[in-house]
């Protein structure tokens, strides 16, 4: 075959790159072996999935595999990367997957407000009181996500928070509202994590305790601070970009190195700080092992007896430590783990016990995983 001129060679050469790129993709899936873990994405990826002559006449077993392979695909993060920075640097678009930067600051976009959810949250509090909690000290704090101070002053779309807190007010009933909204700040929260920050809400934790009934001043408690870097959030990953990473500083103290944490669903007891779990899919997990059902902390250096219970998603696993000072036992319960039901068989709401509910406004806005 004879070529004619300089287009047919540029031809055949993208002709032969695209069937090098497509049909090398697909060897090397083919013999790469599988990565179990993406921690980028702080998850596990999906394994080869099972084959049988009914699950192939079905259709099931070709739509597994299409997302299989998708989770599989070499050089993945690399492409994920390469996609990220096109979209923000070359077509300048404001977003990725609703993953947006300020400043070196990852967040993700929580939009619109649902009402109904909130007002499913806030039936779920009530429904607990009616249950467990007649004549008992009971309060809740909402927790505002980033979008709160990030959104709407860069041209983002965010829920309306006037009217989530205004929700709750008047849905909540026979319970203290402590605003948590004007005693927070953006330098609170990591840079690539939704979280707060542990060694900035010292005074957020005095704010509950003192709300709750205690006087003692957050100043009054005396830490020590210990750090583990890099610290690479849940955006982080998401965000696909390199960027820098946090330091995760997390305070101790005397009575919180000999505090002990008991598991009720596993049995198993362990320590306030998990240092090992840095590092793992979620280096957030190092506070209190990470999602749990239903934790208690036992405090034996205490020179009271009264106990905390508090409802909870992740954010109080950084925060409930820094309240253990005022109490004998703390114990934490997630609702999107534990059904509301199942809570008498575990806890007994006898005894002198003060009760915080304690929600962020993403999970407030997506109610429904409560149980």
């Amino acid at each position: 075959m004879k070529i004619k001129n300089k287009n047919d060679i540029k031809n055949i050469i993208i002709i032969v790159a695209f069937i090098l790129i497509i049909y090398g993709s697909v060897l090397l899936n083919i013999l790469l072996p599988d990565t179990e873990i993406s921690y980028s994405e702080r998850r596990r990826l999906l394994k080869l999935p099972s084959f049988n002559i009914e699950r192939l006449l079905s259709g099931e077993f070709f739509e597994d595999y299409e997302k299989y392979s998708l989770d599989q695909f070499p050089f993945r993060d690399e492409f994920r990367s390469i996609k990220a920075f096109t979209r923000f640097n070359i077509f300048n678009q404001k977003d990725n997957n609703h993953i947006y930067l300020v400043d070196g600051n990852i967040n993700k976009m929580e939009y619109p407000l649902n009402e109904k959810a909130i007002i499913n949250a806030a039936n779920k509090l009530n429904e607990v009181y009616q249950k467990y909690l007649h004549g008992m000290n009971v309060s809740y704090a909402i927790i505002p996500d980033k979008n709160y101070f990030m959104a709407d002053k860069h041209g983002y779309l965010s829920m309306d928070y006037d009217r989530l807190i205004e929700l709750m007010v008047e849905n909540v009933q026979n319970m203290n509202y402590i605003d948590l909204f004007s005693e927070l700040s953006l330098d609170d929260y990591y840079k690539t994590d939704i979280h707060w920050r542990q060694e900035s809400i010292v005074d957020i934790a005095g704010l509950l305790t003192e709300k709750m009934g205690d006087k003692l001043k957050a100043q009054s408690k005396v830490y020590t601070e210990k750090s583990q870097y890099p610290f690479y959030g849940s955006y982080y990953g998401q965000a696909a970009l390199k960027l820098m990473p946090d330091t995760l500083i997390y305070l101790t103290n005397e009575m919180i190195e000999n505090a002990s944490v008991y598991d009720h669903i596993d049995k198993t007891y362990s320590k306030v700080y998990i240092e090992d779990k840095f590092g793992t899919i979620d280096s957030y997990d190092l506070f209190l092992s990470g999602a749990k059902s239903l934790l208690t902390i036992t405090n034996p250096m205490s020179n009271t007896d009264k106990e905390l219970i508090i409802f909870r998603d992740s954010f109080a696993s950084s925060i409930a430590p820094l309240m253990l000072q005022d109490y004998a036992k703390i114990t934490l319960v997630d609702l999107r783990y534990l059904a509301t039901d199942l809570l008498g068989s575990y806890i007994d709401f006898s005894k002198d016990q003060d009760v915080l509910f304690l929600y962020n406004t993403i999970i407030l806005n997506n109610s429904y995983m409560l149980k």
